[in-house]
């Protein structure tokens, strides 16, 4: 506390009337704002002093203009592009052997038996489909039919050549 003044506080035990609140507060704000306190001390400090230029040239503006290539963007993109797809597959390789980890009897049942069921259907319906198309073909030939059984060899060397007469 301050030695110019001394804290009347309140009674012990006992609160603050309306009056004795406001006298208080108005204390504290008036103790807060005097003037006699010394001001704050500055904690940071900016040399406003200008930079001093080395050597005798001017400056000499230089904009960036560089340029990325076609195939560097292509090759970025393409990384960005197959990083995040072996993720993908990582993922799911990783979810597909946490399962596999876990497999039970009536885990396999539950996943194999639907899938037998329509690889069951798809069979049924190729076969249907194949038999009602070799059922329904007729081969009708017409004129008249040459079967030439003559065959002649010749073998020289390493190579032979066969010939069918006609």
């Amino acid at each position: 506390m301050n030695a110019h003044h001394q804290d009347p506080g309140p009674a012990a035990g006992r609160p603050l009337s309306q009056a004795d609140a406001s006298a208080e507060a108005a204390r504290l704000i008036h103790e807060a704002y005097r003037q006699d306190t010394p001001a704050p001390t500055p904690t940071s400090y900016r040399d406003t002093t200008p930079v001093p230029t080395i050597g005798t040239a001017a400056p000499v503006p230089q904009p960036d203009s560089r340029i990325v290539p076609q195939w560097a963007a292509g090759v970025a993109v393409a990384s960005i592009g197959v990083g995040a797809g072996i993720t993908g597959l990582g993922c799911g390789a990783w979810l597909a052997l946490q399962g596999l980890a876990s497999v039970t009897l009536m885990g396999v049942l539950t996943v194999t038996l639907p899938l037998a069921a329509l690889a069951a259907v798809i069979t049924a319906a190729g076969t249907t489909v194949t038999r009602a198309r070799s059922a329904t073909t007729t081969h009708i030939y017409e004129g008249t039919v040459v079967q030439r059984t003559e065959v002649t060899s010749t073998a020289r060397g390493i190579l032979s050549r066969s010939n069918i007469a006609q």
